[in-house]
Parts: C-alpha cells; sequence; structure tokens
C-alpha cells in the first residue's frame, strides 16, 4: 500500500480550504444582541411612565387657564390704540388739543401718532378709523394748513360741493367712485377725513370729530403789537 493512499483526504491544503470556505458561507456570524437585565428593564419601563404621567399632569393643570384666555383670532389682530392717552401726549408739542372723537364701539382706531411734517412741512395729528362697514376713513388735523397742503391730503379730489355734520358745513370733495374727503376749517385747526367710507359714515365720525374740537380748551389768540 503506497502513502498516497494511506493519508487521510482531510490532511490536502486544497480540500481544507474548500472546507472551510464552505463553512464561512454556510454560518454567518449572528449579530449581537445585548441583554438587559429585567430589574433594569423594569425601572426604565417607570421612568418611561413616570414621564409620561408627569406630562399628563402638566398639560391637565393648564388647560383650564389656556381655556379661559383664548388667543386673538385672525392675522389682523392688533392691541387696542388709546387714541385719547397719545393725544393728550402730543398736546404740548401739536401748539393745539388734538380731537379724540368718541365713537363707541363702532368706529375702531387702528393707529395714532402725531407728525412732526419734517417732508409735508406741516405738523400733523392723525388717527385711522375702520368703519362698522369695514372701509377705512382717516382723521388729519393741524394748525399750518396751507392750499397745496390741501390738495396733497384730499389726494386732488374736485369740491362737488358740502355735506353737514356735527352742525357744521364740510366742504365735500368726491371722486365719484370709492375715494372721498370732508375738510372743516373749524377753531384755529383744519380738519380732514379722507378714506373709502360711505358718505354716511363719514358723516357720522365727523359729528364726533366735531364735538370733540367743541370740548377742546379754546385757542390762544396772540395779542396784537
Amino acid at each position: 500500500m503506497s502513502e498516497t493512499q494511506d493519508k487521510p483526504a482531510a490532511d490536502n491544503p486544497s480540500n481544507a480550504a474548500e472546507a472551510n470556505h464552505t463553512h464561512d458561507q454556510a454560518a454567518p456570524d449572528a449579530p449581537y444582541k445585548p441583554v438587559i437585565a429585567a430589574k433594569a428593564a423594569k425601572r426604565a419601563n417607570a421612568s418611561v411612565i413616570g414621564m409620561v404621567i408627569a406630562l399628563l399632569v402638566c398639560v391637565l393643570a393648564f388647560l383650564p387657564i389656556v381655556l379661559m384666555n383664548p388667543a386673538p383670532k385672525g392675522e389682523g389682530f392688533r392691541p387696542p390704540v388709546d387714541v385719547a392717552s397719545i393725544a393728550k401726549n402730543a398736546t404740548d408739542v401739536a401748539g393745539f388739543t388734538p380731537v379724540t372723537p368718541d365713537t363707541g364701539d363702532t368706529f375702531t382706531p387702528n393707529y395714532a401718532r402725531w407728525e412732526s411734517g419734517t417732508g409735508s412741512g406741516v405738523p400733523t395729528w392723525e388717527v385711522g378709523y375702520l368703519t362698522p362697514k369695514e372701509a377705512f376713513i382717516g382723521l388729519t388735523q393741524t394748525k399750518q394748513a396751507n392750499p397745496t397742503w390741501i390738495l396733497q391730503q384730499t389726494g386732488n379730489l374736485p369740491v362737488t360741493g358740502t355735506r353737514n355734520a356735527g352742525g357744521q358745513d364740510w366742504e365735500l370733495r368726491d371722486s365719484g367712485k370709492d375715494k372721498r374727503s370732508m375738510v372743516l376749517e373749524y377753531r384755529g385747526t383744519t380738519l380732514i377725513l379722507s378714506g373709502t367710507a360711505s358718505l354716511d359714515e363719514f358723516a357720522t365720525l365727523a359729528a364726533a370729530v366735531v364735538k370733540s374740537a367743541d370740548q377742546a380748551p379754546a385757542p390762544t389768540v396772540s395779542a396784537q403789537p
């Protein structure tokens, strides 16, 4: 018997390599799975449950507060404008008492300001109002008006007549479409209302303006030399 026949087949290098390669393909490494102790898992679950309970308690505690104080709706929401307070602050620099028409809850002011007149040369008291019909009327008051400035403020609209409001005849300037103005020289100042509201809404605001002007202290007249 030869040595070749007595030698086991496993001793053959090529056969051993093939056997190892086949074993590697047949038995890939199994993924590592971490093992958590039962007590640790129980503690972790208890922590998560505690956090959820705490969150629910906080939500329930604040829910009544949120319901009693709902957030304002609508993108156009703005805080109320205190026209009287702003006018009071502007009185000294204006040189006259700015009108603060009382319209109740029907006309809503959306701005009130004193303009120094840097660009126009005419310092003015200005208030904007949203009307009950959701139109707009702007109020402008000054004691330094001139014809050119009035034309600019009224958009060069033609004079179409007069409109009585608050016992006074206002000059009416109307485009015949959606823009109009009412102008009044009264108690030492010029008052202009301009906007897109109806004539009835203009008259309502104009009457409130005249009433406010009547309640203001009489303008002082400088003594002539």
